[in-house]
């Protein structure tokens, strides 16, 4: 613990997303007493003493939370404020000038944050600046070529993370590039926080790009460093590509930059704080290019702290409280460091990865940060601003590093998918090199209103397009085809009644559903889908059928639905996670040798259906006669792979959960189903009889909701297995774990339903549990669609640095 920390209190504005976790951890090892204004309580719980919401684009707001935070909380003193969020440095200055904190004043703020102000402040002041013109319309792009030289660069005016900075040659690019940013801009998250969405467009500076990074207190720089960036140009576009320090360049072009930082900082009146500049050395001088009020996101402070052994947030804090600070920086780094951003040359999604626990652990690698996981997109230009992550190697000297680089990255494998909508529908098309595929522009505007739907109150959500998607048939007469055509039907009528506009698709009319998606009118899908192509084993299809659309949909994605409808596959994932689960055995083809260990009697299943669909009370054998008939008649009638696992005697249960991972999961009543009412020569099981078509061998179920005369003991056991079950399957937003427990008391999970049919059975179904719970079916509806957009809204945030 830092002593000149200890009972320090400090305001972070804006805990940023889980990647700036190491921030507020360094605070709070630090000894400060951390208060987070924020949105909403998130992942920084374990360090945050204090929480102060608000909504953070209102600045008013914000300020009068944190005032009537400090008014009933008396004893509460604020020493400092600090934020590491580009999007929340105006707002820091804000707090900073009202409870006169010491920082950067909101005017000077203002002028570095707004490009165009900052360009207007250099050439007001005698410092080098790039011609430039703001772009409030379209028809000011004329001008360009009557007071610029090509080529030039358009960027918006608050932009952050090089998003929508463009390279143009020429004015018909300037003008695709200034029509892409103005489809697009509005629907990048980060925008959302953004004073402004007009563009800057200025004369291309030619030379070598610098970072700067700076510690300022009572006006004294008391600490610099210069690294050198390698090429940002991804064609059109500008994307960090990586960073080495200290720098190589000459030692007076070094000074140089210095200088000129030393006298921007001056004339704008900067006294405090950490600092950010990106400037270029060009060979009629140094050309500044941003003052950033707050460190260098990304691996800024993990290569300033392994080469100089300074650790910009313990300064960046201590400067902020007012604590007098002496920083020695040696001479020469102790060590020579390169950051490497990691991009895929396309948009994609990430299908393999590996070696990265493997490269961890090279004596070279000083860090490793892996923003995406199997199954994530990465959106790179003209699609998105994100990169797989980045990581930084060390060595003894710049061409050690760069070796030492060299060699890991070879090392490195993953491999993302591209999305081509394009060969998958032959319906897109990109008029200029700017634009994407249509498909992916939709993506954009989709995500953006879902971000905003996520921030916003449940009315604003009712604003949303909803396309229910499902099997719908014209009087149908198997009862498994009647409710899939009556349950979205119930969906239609209840969206409809709370404000919703809301349209039906029929997944059995194929060419329905192509032209829906690829209208992109559609803000979210709830998909009801269980066939394609009137089957049930596509029905994880439909999910990647979605993804391929790049539609946002309820529900869990093809990786799931595809595990837990191969009833095989879900086996092996239970047992490698020791989830308890009947011992088993399979069988793809008639000469497969099944386990002989397993024991009699015996419940033989086919893989890839539901329902019950292939189960009678036939399935359960007791030698191996009959298995091999079960086996043969699931392989050779069916077409199937054959499940083979031991029975288990006793009651099942029904285990309805809500929710994303563990933060927001909900266990709703238990369902029991007890088979004893029943003929005592049936097998305890559901049959596709049992559960469809007799309704005499139905009514000797007894059915329990909540069950009746179980110990807590085996209630939390059986609750803690589904969750488990749930969370490792990767569920989303919904679904049912079914579990028999035998007569000793040990549960054993045996399917897991990913999507649970949203009809009241009564005494079964989510809708029965939910309204036990209090939740009644339009309230279970929306919150499904609730979790679904919050899911969305963060697995596309776009990464900040």
């Amino acid at each position: 613990m830092n002593s000149d920390s200890k009972d320090k209190t400090i305001l972070l504005v804006n805990t940023g997303p889980i990647k700036k976790r190491f921030t507020v951890q360094k605070l709070k090892k630090m000894g400060f007493k951390v208060i987070a204004l924020n949105r909403e309580k998130n992942w920084a719980q374990p360090y945050v003493d204090h929480w102060i919401i608000a909504d953070l684009k209102n600045y008013s707001e914000s300020i009068e939370q944190v005032r009537l935070f400090l008014t009933n909380n008396p004893d509460v003193h604020l020493d400092g404020a600090i934020t590491f969020w580009e999007e929340s440095v105006l707002l820091t200055s804000k707090i900073i000038d009202s409870f006169h904190l010491i920082g950067v004043p909101f005017r000077i703020a203002r002028q570095v944050r707004n490009k165009y102000l900052f360009r207007e402040f250099c050439q007001s002041h005698g410092i080098p600046a790039p011609r430039h013109i703001f772009i409030r319309k379209r028809d000011n792009l004329k001008e360009v070529k009557e007071k610029l030289n090509y080529p030039v660069v358009i960027k918006p005016v608050y932009g952050s993370s090089s998003a929508f900075v463009i390279r143009t040659e020429n004015e018909q690019e300037l003008f695709e590039a200034y029509d892409y940013i103005q489809k697009n801009i509005s629907s990048y998250p980060d925008a959302a926080e953004w004073d402004d969405l007009k563009t800057l467009v200025e004369e291309y500076i030619d030379g070598d790009e610098v970072d700067i990074d700076l510690l300022l207190q009572n006006g004294k720089i008391k600490f610099y460093s210069i690294s050198d960036n390698f090429n940002k140009s991804k064609g059109s576009f500008f994307v960090d590509s990586g960073q080495a320090i200290p720098s190589s360049l000459p030692i007076k072009d070094q000074n140089d930059l210095i200088n000129m930082t030393e006298e921007i900082l001056e004339k704008l009146g900067i006294y405090n704080g950490c600092l950010h500049v990106e400037a270029k050395s060009t060979k009629h001088g140094p050309v500044p290019l941003e003052v950033n009020i707050r460190m260098g996101g990304d691996y800024v402070y993990s290569y300033n702290k392994t080469a100089w052994n300074i650790d910009l947030i313990e300064y960046a804090a201590l400067i902020a409280v007012g604590q007098f600070v002496k920083i020695n920086r040696s001479e020469v780094p102790h060590r020579y460091i390169i950051g490497w951003d990691l991009h895929p040359n396309e948009s994609g999604v990430l299908a393999e990865l590996s070696n990265i626990d493997y490269l961890k652990k090279n004596r070279n690698i000083e860090e490793v940060e892996i923003y995406k996981t199997i199954g994530d997109s990465i959106l790179v230009p003209p699609e998105g601003f994100e990169s797989l992550g980045w990581l930084t190697v060390g060595g003894e000297n710049i061409l050690d590093a760069q070796d030492n680089l060299n060699a890991i990255l070879k090392l490195i494998s993953y491999k993302v998918v591209k999305f081509d909508p394009e060969s998958a529908l032959g319906k897109t098309e990109r008029k200029n090199r700017f634009s994407p595929a249509v498909l992916n522009k939709n993506l954009f505007i989709r995500t953006a209103k879902i971000e905003a739907m996520k921030k916003a109150g449940i009315s604003d959500l009712r604003r949303l397009k909803i396309g229910i998607l499902a099997n719908i048939y014209e009087n149908p007469a198997d009862p498994i085809a009647k409710y899939l055509s009556q349950i979205p039907l119930g969906l239609e009528n209840a969206f409809k009644g709370l404000g919703y506009q809301v349209s039906v698709i029929n997944l059995n009319n194929f060419s329905e559903v192509v032209d829906s998606l690829k209208n992109g009118d559609i803000d979210i899908i709830f998909n009801l889908g269980e066939k394609l192509y009137d089957d049930i084993s596509y029905r994880s299809q439909i999910a990647a059928l979605l993804d391929c659309f790049q539609v946002p949909y309820t529900g869990s994605d093809f990786s799931t639905i595809s595990r837990s409808v191969d009833k095989i596959y879900f086996k092996k994932v239970l047992s490698y996670h020791e989830i308890p689960t009947p011992d088993w055995d399979y069988a793809y083809d008639l000469d497969d040798e099944i386990d002989d260990e397993l024991q009699y009697p015996l419940i033989v299943k086919p893989s890839g259906v539901g329902h019950c669909f292939g189960i009678s009370q036939s399935s359960v054998v007791t030698n191996k006669e009959e298995l091999d008939r079960e086996i043969k008649r699931i392989i050779l009638e069916m077409k199937r792979p054959a499940l083979i696992e031991e029975y288990i005697d006793g009651d099942e249960y029904e285990v309805y959960i809500l929710g994303n991972e563990e933060e927001n999961l909900r266990i709703l009543p238990l369902s029991r189903t007890i088979f004893n009412g029943q003929d005592k020569n049936l097998w305890h099981i559901y049959t596709y009889e049992s559960r469809w078509l007799d309704d005499k061998v139905n009514e000797n179920f007894i059915r329990q909701m909540p069950p009746k005369n179980i110990s807590k003991r085996l209630e939390s056991l059986i609750t803690e297995i589904a969750l488990d079950t749930y969370n490792i399957l990767g569920c989303k937003d919904y679904g049912k774990v079914d579990i028999k427990v035998d007569q000793k008391g040990n549960p054993y999970v045996i399917e897991l339903n990913p999507s649970p049919w949203l009809y009241d059975f009564g005494t079964q179904g989510i809708v029965a549990a939910a309204k036990l719970a209090g939740i009644g079916f339009n309230e279970l509806l929306e919150e499904i669609i609730r979790l679904s957009t919050d899911r969305y809204g963060h697995r596309f945030k776009a990464k900040n640095t």
